[in-house]
């Protein structure tokens, strides 16, 4: 049942990134070139970085334990993780409408989204996305997994993070440098 769990929860997650790639790219009329291939690196690290943990989970070491605790609970924690994680980014998306898009762009008609979750964070769709991977890695309750799951995934959404943020002071200046220094990137309150 656990499992099935994980794969539906895995599917699901696959199944609303396509369809993000998909339906919501930039168009031409929109200000192109300033992806810097981010959403190409992403793409890259996010499959990689899923199918190795996976699979390393599934490694037996004859003499090192890598399992993050021996009780069930930190499976249904990482399927709970994963199933908010999930959810948040799809009501994220939802929030910022038409100004999302999957690479970086600056539309037309661009304004700065202050309310709702972007009040607290800069890059809440990142967060939700990197909350998934941390419920990945303590769904597969294996140290190196857990690794693998969080930390390409964070470098890689550290790097969009960057190409984003020089194009939104770009496009808006000191207006976008008050915004950022009233919010966090990607921890509320925190980081």
């Amino acid at each position: 049942m656990i499992t099935t769990i994980f794969y539906i929860l895995m599917l699901l997650w696959l199944a609303t990134e396509v369809f993000y790639k998909q339906r919501l790219s930039s168009n031409e009329t929109d200000k192109k070139g300033k992806d810097k291939s981010s959403l190409n690196i992403l793409w890259v690290i996010i499959i990689l970085s899923i199918s190795l943990s996976i699979f390393v989970s599934y490694i037996r070491f004859s003499t090192l334990d890598l399992t993050i605790v021996k009780d069930q609970w930190i499976v249904y924690l990482g399927l709970i993780l994963i199933f908010t994680g999930i959810l948040s980014r799809i009501f994220i998306v939802r929030s910022l409408g038409k100004y999302f898009t999957v690479d970086v762009t600056i539309r037309e008609d661009h304004k700065i989204k202050k309310d709702g979750f972007y009040s607290v964070l800069r890059h809440p769709s990142y967060a939700a996305s990197l909350l998934t991977f941390l419920g990945l890695g303590l769904y597969l309750n294996n140290w190196l997994s857990l690794i693998i799951a969080c930390v390409p995934p964070f470098l890689a959404f550290s790097y969009r993070i960057a190409v984003e943020e020089k194009a939104l002071v770009e496009q808006f200046g000191q207006d976008y440098l008050d915004y950022r220094k009233s919010t966090k990137k990607l921890i509320p309150y925190i980081y």
